[in-house]
């Protein structure tokens, strides 16, 4: 049986995304909108010959629905995801799962209290590269990790197609950081592997936006390792980048091409030459393991865990930028 869906709004970059996903899989079928704005919604449920509903509570009382995909402004993710849990509908929506980590922990508290399924997008967690440079790490290729960085940057700020609304501090909490930066923030703490302890970041306003469009943010250990995430609207042609540098090797992506590059004194060659590492297949994307939780009963915890951390580390970024210091990160204390 398909699983019915209402889309909670098409404010977020990527929402049609997440609509084609949901036409695209077999199991699955758009069957109702709601938008805060209504001119974009009854556009889009238009588009999709589906109802519009003038209130997320009429849509979550007579829509007939199982599940919802939330793509509503960040600001409003607490008040949407925790209203769409009470109503019994499984969820899925984009990162962050909420700008801080108070708003975390109710809704966090209030999907155990429901038991409907709760998966956050993350979509480089799924990638062949981080797959294969997670086995290089599992397989001790690096030593013990020192040092990693990641970058991702675009021109959204200079060439004008990031939409109006992502400039806006009160709706997105951020800037380049919160929306582009979730990515290298993820991967950076997983490549890290360890709990970090402290978060300093500078914030750059190159076209003078309220928000930042340039961001750096350095992630401290208690072993010493550290963690460098870069994000910014401002650049033309910056590669996505990744860096892994431990006691016994380095891993390279994206430097610029879109290969994985190792040297190792554990392996073969013993450090002598770089070896181009084969990316793993891509695993199922988000969208689909949450289905899959849907149908299996099963619980996206190492999912969620990620998007939980997510939230403490930016969080923590978003103080540091605006006091000047190093910020201690909340710890999130919640049992997933």
């Amino acid at each position: 049986m398909s699983i019915r869906i209402g889309k909670a709004s098409f404010w977020h970059v990527h929402a049609w995304d997440y609509t084609r996903q949901a036409q695209e899989h077999p199991d699955t079928e758009i069957a109702a909108v709601w938008d805060e704005d209504p001119v974009r919604g009854k556009e889009a449920a238009g588009k999709l010959g589906v109802p519009y509903y003038e209130s997320l509570e009429a849509m979550l009382a007579g829509g007939d629905l199982d599940a919802v995909i939330v793509d509503a402004p960040t600001n409003r993710h607490k008040e949407v995801i925790i209203a769409a849990a009470k109503a019994g509908k499984h969820i899925f929506t984009e990162k962050v799962i909420a700008p801080s980590l108070r708003e975390v922990r109710e809704i966090m508290e209030e999907v155990e209290r429901s038991g409907v399924k709760f998966t956050v997008s993350l979509p480089r967690l799924n990638d062949g590269y981080t797959l294969a440079l997670q086995d290089i790490l599992e397989r001790g290729l690096l030593g013990e990790v020192t040092y990693v960085r990641v970058r991702l940057s675009h021109n959204g700020a200079l060439a004008g197609w990031l939409p109006a609304h992502f400039f806006s501090l009160e709706q997105c909490g951020g800037g380049a950081l919160i929306d582009l930066g979730c990515h290298p923030m993820y991967l950076t703490r997983l490549f890290l592997g360890q709990e970090v302890t402290g978060v300093s970041a500078n914030y750059g306003y190159i076209t003078g936006k309220e928000v930042e469009d340039n961001a750096v943010a350095t992630l401290f250990t208690d072993s010493g390792a550290i963690g460098v995430v870069e994000a910014g609207f401002v650049n033309s042609h910056s590669p996505f980048t990744v860096e892994v540098h431990g006691t016994e090797g380095t891993v390279l992506y994206g430097t610029p091409e879109d290969k994985l590059l190792l040297k190792s004194n554990k392996a073969e060659n013993e450090g002598k030459a770089w070896i181009e590492v084969s990316p793993r297949s891509r695993r199922e994307s988000a969208f689909e393991q949450w289905v899959g939780h849907i149908q299996n009963g099963t619980v996206a915890r190492s999912n969620l865990q990620m998007a939980v951390e997510l939230t403490r580390l930016m969080e923590a970024a978003n103080r540091s930028a605006k006091e000047g210091r190093v910020i201690r990160p909340e710890a999130a204390s919640l049992n997933l």
